[in-house]
């Protein structure tokens, strides 16, 4: 289940949702208008991209810290978000559509 938790202080709207290890993962505004400006195929999927961290199909490991949330949204088109989950900052750091899937398998799956 999606969980989002809307925060506004301000200018800015912060969304909050439980990965599958439960930690709060947070995507601000200014990450989102950041997203979209690299991937704009991305403009609509704010709540999918969320929907990954939350439900994932599949985790990998990233190059550092960070964790690959994958989903299928389309035959052989997968949504990856790409997101830290520390104890005291977690977030989004990007997302992306890709029909690549090979070249993330490649990489240490950590979940399921």
């Amino acid at each position: 289940m999606l969980l989002i938790r809307c925060l506004e202080g301000g200018p800015t709207l912060v969304e909050t949702v439980a990965s599958r290890n439960g930690i709060p993962i947070r995507l601000t505004d200014e990450r989102w208008t950041h997203i979209t400006e690299e991937h704009g195929e991305l403009a609509g999927l704010r709540l999918e991209v969320l929907e990954t961290v939350a439900n994932p199909e599949r985790i990998f490991a990233g190059g550092a810290v960070e964790l690959l949330a994958i989903r299928l949204v389309e035959p052989n088109k997968w949504l990856v978000t790409v997101y830290k989950e520390l104890i005291d900052d977690s977030f989004v750091i990007t997302a992306f559509l890709t029909r690549r899937i090979a070249s993330l398998e490649g990489r240490k799956q950590l979940w399921p």
